[in-house]
């Protein structure tokens, strides 16, 4: 008995692709044959006996709900909005006459911020907790229930209405990790106001812009953060940066940090948050349309100019509550702990929005992976609070492994409530997950998004039962929604399993994706839809492999071209990690006479090694030629301190390329640490390289 199912899926310039399943019964078990695919594919794990029309059943949930997410979108998101509180039910799921501007929920109307708050103290569930804020840098714990910060927020949100804030008007948050900024993004939903969450510690030049572009009509802010023990003066930034701005906020609302110096106030324009939070009458929820903007979030990577994300606020609410089980295996009530910052998308979606929409305690962590006080810091916040979940960077596992080697500080703690930790950020090599998997005691999910997506593109979906062991490569399975694809990057042409190439997504992206760039139509259609018509171009380079595993390896710059071979630097970096004594890595092309690039290795040493930096060299060029063979051409290499990195873990790879090559040197605005570079550049000179590098 043969069975066969056959779907059409176009792609560039009208080129049609097939997706073949061929289903053989034999002895009574079902296997699939892969012909050929461009997308995902189905694997055999998902079939089995036939039902009673003949077709065979879905036996795997995950492989059942997101053949129903491609096949049939409106029913599986209007099943999911069904979670939700509506005030006017949508008109239509999915309107998709004008691609890429895609609608969903289109003529509802939806307050995220009803649907985070009020419908849990509605629902009785007032009491429970909805923030807890772990703050080693100021050795406080506090926890808040959605009662208490209901009532902040429309005592907030009174406020900003009362001084003119209306819908749609954009007011800047630059806050700390503190629950006050979680307060003052919900208290501009709930006027239907957009924010724009900037990460706290920002350069002046680079907030100045944010409310220039934004055109903000506030700024809230906090009079200073804490970093590492030490005060950093937001306030003076702020006052900075508004003097530099080509807009002029009318208003600012400043937190005052408790126990430290009070900033000075600029007279009618300056307000402490504990008088406005006084001054401010209670007011109710504004329901917006499912496609307004609930926020703006810049992003540039490591490299670029600042884009302006809008992010429209019903598809983005069904998205996030969906995700929290489906994706991360979230029940309501267990706690939960995305280790990353307001600033970024993470924050965003998986400190704010994502657990409060569906009633999970969620930790905001005011401190560091290592030195706020040690390596242990992790694992005290998810035995103090019985973490079920966490999301972390894989550069902020390498931290504590550099510092803790041996997992001495995790004895010290009962982690048992801990049963998944999400990775992302960037590509989380093999070495890497097996030592977290071990610290941690749980499986170590590797997941891909952009701030682009606003949530994950693949994962592990554990709440649809996806196996918790996926290839060590690989960051899971295609998300439902998302139609993953994988070209030639010049050519555009479909790739086979396992080859290298640009990954792009089928339009229509699934709710919760960005709906355009503020004030820059004409950017978000060339940057991201232009180069491959019917489909949005993630710049991202990977895999995808014959039972649809996605290994996402590096951007698509990323990938060095050595003699016509193309080699991802994440592949490099994986086999130098594999060295006992590496702590951390980067790779990066440099240019070369005769093989057009060859790649240049950045170490950074485990804390404790005595031994020759030579010695680990010339072990780890050992390792990558073993591991990737001669074609690479790694030769070159050297020892680091530090790796410059973003505040979200990203690594700035330009940056030391351009190091290396004597090229001007322009910092990002998001490196932690700028002054990594000086030491990397003595490096560099010592093999031969960055021989007379300016800044730009």
């Amino acid at each position: 008995m043969r069975l066969q199912l056959t779907w059409t899926k176009s792609l560039l310039a009208g080129q049609q692709t097939w997706l073949r399943i061929s289903v053989n019964r034999l002895d009574g078990l079902f296997l699939q044959q892969r012909e050929h695919s461009t997308g995902t594919a189905i694997s055999r794990r998902a079939l089995q006996e036939p039902n009673s029309s003949g077709a065979p059943a879905i036996k795997d949930v995950y492989f059942k709900e997101y053949l129903k997410s491609l096949t049939r979108p409106e029913d599986f998101w209007h099943e999911a909005a069904q979670a939700l509180v509506w005030e006017k039910q949508y008109d239509t799921v999915l309107e998709d006459a004008n691609s890429p501007y895609s609608k969903w929920f289109s003529g509802g109307k939806i307050s995220v911020c009803y649907n985070a708050l009020d419908r849990h103290c509605d629902d009785g569930n007032g009491d429970k907790v909805a923030l807890i804020h772990a703050s080693p840098v100021t050795d406080s714990t506090t926890s808040i229930t959605y009662k208490e910060l209901l009532h902040r927020v429309t005592h907030l949100a009174g406020y900003l209405r009362s001084i003119g804030v209306q819908k749609g008007d954009r007011v800047i948050v630059y806050m700390p990790m503190i629950p006050e900024a979680v307060v003052a993004m919900l208290a501009c939903s709930r006027i239907g106001a957009i924010h724009s969450t900037v990460f706290g510690g920002f350069a002046a030049k680079e907030l100045a812009t944010r409310i220039s572009h934004a055109k903000a009509v506030a700024v809230i802010c906090g009079s200073c953060g804490i970093e590492r023990g030490r005060p950093v003066d937001y306030k003076m930034i702020v006052d900075e940066a508004i003097g530099m701005a080509k807009h002029q906020p009318k208003h600012c609302i400043v937190f005052q940090r408790p126990g430290l110096e009070k900033p000075k106030f600029v007279k009618g324009r300056d307000q402490d948050w504990n008088d406005c939070m006084a001054d401010g009458r209670p007011v109710d929820c504004l329901a917006v349309d499912a496609n307004d903007p609930l926020y703006l979030i810049y992003t540039s990577g490591t490299t670029g100019a600042p884009k302006a994300v809008i992010r429209p606020a019903g598809g983005y609410a069904v998205a996030l509550h969906w995700s929290m089980f489906n994706v991360w295996g979230m029940k309501p009530d267990d706690p939960w702990w995305a280790a990353s910052d307001f600033g970024w998308v993470v924050g965003h979606s998986y400190i704010a929005y994502g657990p409060l929409l569906h009633r999970n305690p969620s930790v905001i962590y005011e401190g560091k992976p290592t030195g706020t006080p040690n390596a242990g810091s992790y694992f005290n916040v998810i035995e103090k609070h019985g973490v079920r979940g966490m999301f972390a960077a894989p550069t902020s596992v390498r931290a504590i492994r550099q510092e803790d080697p041996h997992m001495e500080c995790k004895d010290k703690y009962d982690i048992t409530s801990l049963q998944y930790l999400f990775v992302a950020g960037e590509h989380c090599d093999e070495e890497t997950k097996h030592w977290a998997r071990a610290a941690f005691g749980a499986p170590t999910l590797d997941n891909w998004w952009q701030t682009e997506t606003g949530w994950p593109i693949t994962s592990t979906c554990v709440g649809l039962g996806s196996p918790l062991d996926p290839p060590a490569h690989s960051s899971g399975h295609a998300v439902p929604g998302y139609d993953i694809r994988v070209v030639d990057s010049e050519t555009g042409k479909a790739l086979q399993p396992g080859e290298l190439g640009r990954l792009i997504i089928k339009l229509p992206l699934p709710p919760g994706n960005f709906s355009g760039l503020w004030e820059d139509d004409t950017k978000f259609r060339e940057a991201y839809f232009t180069k491959y018509p019917g489909y949005y171009d993630t710049m991202d380079a990977g895999t995808v492999d014959v039972d649809g595993y996605v290994s996402v390896l590096s951007r698509v710059d990323d990938i060095i071209n050595v003699s016509g071979c193309r080699i991802s630097t994440s592949a490099l970096e994986e086999a130098i990690l594999r060295h006992p004594e590496v702590a951390d890595c980067a790779v990066v092309g440099v240019s070369d006479k005769m093989k057009g690039q060859v790649p240049l290795g950045f170490i950074v040493l485990s804390n404790g090694y005595t031994g020759k930096s030579a010695d680990v060299i010339a072990e780890v060029i050992k390792l990558v030629r073993a591991d990737i063979g001669p074609i690479a051409s790694f030769r070159y290499a050297c020892i680091v301190p530090k790796l410059p990195k973003t505040r979200s873990g990203k690594i700035a790879r330009a940056s030391l390329a351009d190091l290396a090559e004597s090229k001007p040197l322009k910092i990002p605005v998001t490196i932690e640490d700028p002054g990594v570079y000086p030491e990397i550049k003595t490096a560099l000179q010592e093999i031969g390289y960055a021989k007379s590098t300016k800044s730009a």
